[in-house]
């Protein structure tokens, strides 16, 4: 298994307490250790989420390994969410432990605390910086001091301009730097997120359904980056498309939610071939 890119950094805009119900966060810098010595870079035991008597989460437990995909699937309502929820802090588990690596405890940080972690997530909707160019918007999200002082005087070095070009070919947005990013197709927007989290270099990835609303042609590209980031960050990946989860799942681990809880893993086939799995979500 490749080694997960060593970084433990990333930034929030919000400050300390604020929320962001979409997007992903961006801010100021910090560093963390996470100690991945027993190979999980997140670990999730018996975690249960009530909301008024009703149990969005029922005794999840579910663990990701160091440089992991891991395809999130399950019929609406299933937890799927609300998991991510827990993992951000944008919820908080009635009950149950969320570890990031073996010693942090995520239900004793805050959603900040949690990104400046290494956890980074992706929602839905893409949120850019629509009036501000492609490059712009990675340079934005860039690992720096965002002090008032330090980003008054603050220029690119060749080796952060190096990084936000090998961020713009791997986002298949060479080419479209100069452009505005609210010009950019949806699919492109969606690319581009993608892209600001990187810059961050998170240690784990959450990308709540990334191909929702793109072309068939869109879809394939973005199977095609999530394959190349196999490995150098363990990613986590909820998502319907059924075609784009066999693409990108190969023979890893897919993971089924149904009811707040896991009710299947396995590779691809497995959960495919899975009677429960058929009853309630994949359907004959």
């Amino acid at each position: 298994m490749s080694k997960v890119l060593k970084s433990g950094e990333t930034y929030l805009s919000e400050e300390p307490g604020s929320r962001a119900d979409y997007g992903v966060n961006y801010g100021r810098v910090k560093s963390a250790g996470v100690d991945t010595t027993h190979g999980a870079i997140l670990y999730l035991d018996d975690i249960t989420v009530s909301f008024d008597g009703f149990k969005a989460l029922n005794k999840l437990t579910l663990d990701i390994s160091v440089g992991e995909l891991r395809c999130i699937i399950g019929p609406n309502g299933a937890g799927k969410t609300t998991m991510m929820d827990v993992i951000t802090g944008k919820t908080k588990a009635s009950s149950g432990s969320a570890f990031f690596g073996q010693t942090i405890d995520l239900a004793k940080m805050n959603e900040v605390q949690i990104a400046h972690a290494g956890i980074g997530r992706k929602f839905q909707r893409p949120t850019v910086f629509e009036q501000h160019s492609v490059f712009e918007n990675l340079e934005l999200a860039m690992k720096m001091d965002k002090r008032v002082k330090p980003s008054l005087f603050f220029r690119l070095t060749s080796e952060q301009g190096g990084k936000i070009e090998e961020i713009l070919k791997l986002i298949r947005l060479n080419g479209q730097e100069a452009r505005a990013a609210g010009l950019l197709s949806h699919g492109q927007k969606q690319w581009l997120e993608i892209g600001m989290l990187l810059m961050q270099e998170p240690e784990l990835i959450l990308l709540d359904e990334p191909v929702a609303g793109m072309s068939d042609a869109e879809t394939a590209r973005t199977a095609e980056l999530l394959n190349e980031l196999r490995g150098k960050h363990s990613i986590m990946v909820v998502e319907h498309d059924m075609g784009f989860v066999t693409e990108i799942a190969r023979q890893g681990k897919v993971s089924v939610l149904h009811e707040g809880s896991v009710l299947s893993e396995g590779t691809m086939q497995q959960v495919q071939n899975d009677e429960r799995v058929i009853e309630v979500y994949l359907g004959r």
